[in-house]
Parts: C-alpha cells; sequence; structure tokens
C-alpha cells in the first residue's frame, strides 16, 4: 500500500449537496492523492453530474441500494492508500490544511485504526482547534479517517439501507476487540450540513430500533443479551420523549425479520471485550501528545 491518503464520499440522491462537498475537498490547500465516490442505487443522474464537474473523481456505484456503509465497503477496497478520509455527501473539511493534520496525526499516534474529527451541524458555533485528543469508543463515518488495512482486516460494515444506531457502532466494537484503537480530536474538524430533521422520519425511528436489537444479536453473547434489552428500551424512552412515536410500533414488529436477514453476519464477541467497549464510551482516556 503506497503512502498517501484517499478521500472518499458516499452519494445517493442529493446531487447539489454532493457537488459542493467535492467543491472544498478540491479546494484544501493539501488535495488527497485520490478522491472517490461511491453512488448508491444506481442513482445515474447523480453520478452523471459528478462526472461533468469533477472528471479526475473516481466513480463507483451499486445497482441495489447497500447504505452508506455498504458503499464505504467498497471505496475502503478500492482506494490505494493506506489512510482514508471518510465523508458524506453533506460532510466536509472546515481547515484547508485537513488531509496534512490527518497524516501528521496518524505518525504521531500509530496505534490508531481510525482517527475521529469533530463534528458541527448547521447552527452550532465551531470549536477551536485544539491540539488535544482521547481514546473513544465510538467515531463518526462522516468524518474520520481509517487505516484501510485495520478496516478490512475487521471486517467492514454490515451494509444496511437504514444503518442508524448499527453501522459505526458495529464496525468500532468490533475494532475494539481486535485490539484497536480510535482516537477523537477536535484539531480536525467538520462541518455537516444538516440540521437532522430527517431523523424524524418514520422509517429511520424504525430502524434505529430494529438495529440496536441487531447490534445485541450479532455481537453480544448470549449472557449479555439483557443488556441490548435494556439499550432498546432506553432508545424507546428517548423516542417517546421526544415525541418521535411514528415509526416506533414497525422498529419494534420488524426486529425478527431484520435479525434473520442479517443472521450470515452473526459473529458474537466475547463478554470482556463488549464490557471494556461499554466501558470506554463511558469514560474515554486521554491521549499523550
Amino acid at each position: 500500500m503506497k503512502v498517501g491518503i484517499s478521500a472518499i464520499v458516499t452519494a445517493y440522491e442529493r446531487i447539489d449537496q454532493t457537488l459542493a462537498t467535492l467543491r472544498v475537498i478540491h479546494s484544501c490547500a493539501l488535495k488527497p492523492d485520490e478522491i472517490l465516490v461511491h453512488v448508491d442505487a444506481n442513482r445515474s443522474e447523480c453520478e452523471q453530474a459528478i462526472r461533468n464537474a469533477f472528471p479526475d473523481v473516481q466513480i463507483l456505484h451499486s445497482e441495489d441500494r447497500v447504505g452508506p456503509g455498504g458503499g464505504r465497503n467498497k471505496l475502503l477496497n478500492a482506494a490505494q492508500f493506506e489512510l482514508v478520509a471518510s465523508f458524506d455527501d453533506d460532510s466536509y473539511p472546515i481547515d484547508s490544511d485537513y488531509f496534512a493534520r490527518a497524516v501528521q496525526l496518524f505518525e504521531r499516534f500509530p496505534d490508531a485504526s481510525v482517527i475521529c474529527a469533530a463534528l458541527y451541524l448547521a447552527g452550532e458555533s465551531i470549536g477551536l482547534d485544539e491540539q488535544s485528543a482521547q481514546w473513544t469508543a465510538d467515531f463518526c463515518g462522516g468524518a474520520c479517517i481509517f487505516r484501510r488495512k485495520d478496516f478490512l482486516e475487521a471486517g467492514g460494515y454490515v451494509p444496511l439501507p437504514v444503518a442508524y444506531g448499527m453501522e459505526e457502532v458495529d464496525l468500532a466494537i468490533r475494532l475494539h476487540s481486535r485490539g484497536g484503537k480510535i482516537l477523537t480530536t477536535p484539531w480536525l474538524r467538520v462541518f455537516h450540513n444538516t440540521d437532522l430533521k430527517r431523523h424524524d422520519d418514520p422509517h429511520v425511528t424504525a430502524g434505529s430500533i430494529a438495529n440496536l436489537a441487531l447490534l445485541a444479536y450479532l455481537r453480544y453473547p448470549i449472557s449479555l443479551w439483557a443488556i441490548g434489552v435494556g439499550q432498546c428500551a432506553n432508545r424507546l424512552l428517548w423516542l417517546l420523549s421526544h415525541g418521535r412515536r411514528r415509526g416506533i410500533w414497525k422498529g419494534v414488529t420488524m426486529i425478527p425479520a431484520h435479525l434473520w436477514a442479517n443472521h450470515r453476519y452473526r459473529l458474537p464477541l466475547s463478554k470482556r471485550a463488549v464490557r471494556s467497549y461499554l466501558a470506554l464510551r463511558r469514560a474515554p482516556v486521554p491521549a499523550n501528545q
């Protein structure tokens, strides 16, 4: 694997946002060594718009909808470089030297499998780019840099069309069980150009419930399934308290079929690995600079 950095973007229907993200990436002071985009569900109009605006971008596509995780699996497999900076179609670097900083951080923290940036949503104040960092349990797939080798060896994402509550958590816990480490730092900053209103969609609500059950089924040993039940119950209470009732019943009733459809991905981790991951989630560890 060559020394360098790739940038990957997952796209679906939001053409204008995808093009805006690519413009920002191209405008960075140190551009990535290559840029790859995955267009989901055979959205040919999105693919053609990217080709017209950015002929140097490598485009991959899927005929069926594989979700952002399935797209990232293809992009990480196709990337030529060991460091792979990942973005959603509506997330992009705040700092023009983002990619240079990412390379420096991996040199400074060679044990990191993933480095996660501070993520800011529309309407939020942008925090200072402080040179601090901590080891964390989780990361955001639209605002991170992967060490490609560790990603592939961990098995990548479980491809789900609606992946809320499952996608990054599932990969994070598998990385953790293998000794992989996730570093989060405000020195890397990413803007996510959304107000998250789409999270009110009943399909997202349903998926977030069923995916929590799927996570426990795929990764927790049977002796810890009670923790998964508690996590689903907490999610239901949160949804009810925030008035997101549409989709709850569908999410609960779809659990059996959802587990069966993804049974082939079941590979439970040890009780020790799961408890260690949950402990790190509760108490991140400061990283020595």
